[in-house]
């Protein structure tokens, strides 16, 4: 099964709890403005399959307590989600956290084809005008959804306000020299370290600036 993804990484600790997967999608119609992660938007690149993908991860799984599934938009890539899913559930039982800019109701469908393989579920768009007083969400209007016990048991804590320890980033190197972060940053957060390392003479592009250029 063919697949189109941004970058896998372990260990993540900002999108769920414990030591997880990340897994980020590639391609994402919405577009939501003020996208942390708007690398991911292009519908190009990234191709692999759902089989080397999971090659990669066998040696991250038995460390592993959670996934995170994010993008792009995983839901635009829905025979491929459910083919990773399976994968991964078939071989190991750790939870499962999706992230989606769809509103649970457009997803309906394609959730009763992977019922039992995603423990927790946020959906809804990005809304940068929109206050971000909630663990896990970009933006209050983003809803989280416990779909299996796992999820219950796991997520259930995240149903609260946010406190000082919500507001940590996971950073990523690559052999590039690019770094990534990874978490739910305060508004602005990114802007604000971008033009602070460009005084400072770095040359520097995030991810709202490649996105310009696709």
């Amino acid at each position: 099964m063919d697949i189109r993804l941004s970058r896998l990484h372990f260990p993540v600790t900002t999108l769920g709890p414990g030591k997880r997967i990340g897994i980020w999608f590639q391609g994402c119609s919405i577009r939501c403005p003020g996208c942390i992660s708007a690398d991911t938007w292009s519908s190009s690149g990234g191709e692999t399959t759902v089989q080397a993908v999971m090659e990669q991860l066998e040696s991250w799984l038995p460390h592993a307590e959670g996934v995170t599934i994010s993008g792009g938009e995983p839901f635009e890539q829905p025979d491929a989600l459910s083919a990773l899913l399976s994968a991964l559930k078939s071989r190991w039982r750790g939870d499962v956290l999706v992230y989606s800019g769809h509103p649970f109701e457009a997803l309906t469908d394609t959730l009763a084809g992977i019922e039992g393989l995603v423990d927790a579920l946020i959906t809804d768009p990005f809304e940068i005008q929109t206050p971000h007083t909630r663990p896990l969400r970009g933006s209050d209007n983003q809803r989280l959804h416990l779909l299996t016990d796992v999820g219950r048991a796991r997520f259930g804590v995240y149903e609260r306000r946010l406190v000082e320890s919500d507001k940590s980033m996971d950073v990523m190197f690559d052999g590039d020299g690019s770094v990534w972060f990874a978490g739910i940053p305060n508004r602005n957060d990114f802007q604000r370290l971008r033009d602070l390392l460009i005084d400072q003479g770095h040359d520097v592009q995030i991810s709202a600036d490649k996105a310009k250029i696709r």
